[in-house]
């Protein structure tokens, strides 16, 4: 039998500052937990102000996580204490695992015309995996896959799966799904999920209709409180959806298109010990952590 997932909640995004003076709209974050496990956090950094972006993320630890970074339009360059750098260009993915602990800087610089447009997802990494060694997977923009339906809707496969075709990020812990949706105007999308695993989408340009039947609406729910959104009801850019459990999901749209990312992976159900940008599962664990970073003890893998 179909479970179709209904939405849980619905989040708008907020304007907060970030590391060297960063302006950009969090989505979700320390608030949210565990109602996104194993997600912590998802900022969107889309701007056309340059002075809004352009100190950047200047040198910080990570340990037990990992951060997946999505880039639509200009460039950010990266470098690390493992002698890694680069540049993260227009339709590139970066998919970070910190593991045991890694130290380093992400400086948006934005495109000619002064735009940066980009999404920053953490996803937990569960006790057993915490101390792995770090790595990245540098995916550049051709290696992602496009699929094409009958009925005009585009899709990205940066992780997980669209009928026949895998995104180029795989072996993850956490069975992420990570897809780029356009669903043209006047038209159903319906996309298999698996029971038990967290999903959400992001709206990033146009509206679309996210829910079915005839029940009050709210821009925001607190609690457990499950619903669904009348027929008539758009939701649009900047817009966090939260779907209860369910093996598929609908989207559709009215008179215009919609893009969203639909984001998912299995829960660690394990407890989350968080401060900064480390995540552990004690507060022990997480003394130890920004002990050994003072002591210069933090990195464990030297290049």
């Amino acid at each position: 039998m179909k479970t179709p997932r209904k939405i849980r909640q619905v989040f708008k995004s907020k304007p907060v500052i970030e590391g060297a003076g960063v302006h950009l709209h969090r989505a979700l974050g320390f608030d949210e937990v565990p109602l996104f496990d194993p997600f912590l956090l998802f900022d969107d950094f889309r701007s056309d102000r340059p002075e809004h972006f352009l100190r950047g993320f200047p040198w910080h630890p990570h340990r037990g996580i990992e951060t997946i970074t999505y880039v639509l339009r200009g460039e950010v360059e990266h470098g690390d204490s493992m002698g890694n750098k680069g540049d993260i260009t227009s339709g590139d993915v970066q998919w970070m695992t910190a593991g045991s602990g890694i130290i380093h800087q992400e400086m948006p610089k934005g495109d000619a015309d002064g735009r940066m447009e980009g999404f920053q997802l953490w996803a937990n990494l569960p006790a057993a995996q915490k101390m792995m060694a770090p790595r990245y997977r540098d995916v550049k923009a051709a290696q992602i896959p496009t699929v094409r339906l009958v009925n005009g809707v585009e899709i990205k496969v940066i992780s997980g799966q669209v009928g026949a075709t895998q995104g180029p990020v795989r072996d993850i812990v956490i069975d992420p799904e990570y897809i780029d949706v356009t669903v043209p105007p006047a038209t159903n999308f319906t996309h298999p999920t698996k029971m038990g695993h967290t999903v959400f989408v992001y709206v990033i340009g146009g509206q679309g209709f996210f829910g079915q039947e005839q029940k009050p609406f709210a821009d925001a729910v607190q609690g457990d409180n499950y619903f669904d959104l009348p027929r008539d009801t758009l939701l649009g850019n900047e817009t966090l959806i939260l779907y209860a459990d369910g093996d598929h999901l609908t989207v559709s749209t009215g008179g215009e298109p919609v893009r969203f990312l639909l984001i998912a992976g299995k829960p660690l159900n394990e407890p989350v010990a968080w401060q900064g940008p480390i995540v552990m599962n004690t507060q022990d664990e997480l003394r130890l952590a920004f002990d050994e970073y003072r002591q210069g003890t933090f990195v464990k893998n030297q290049p």
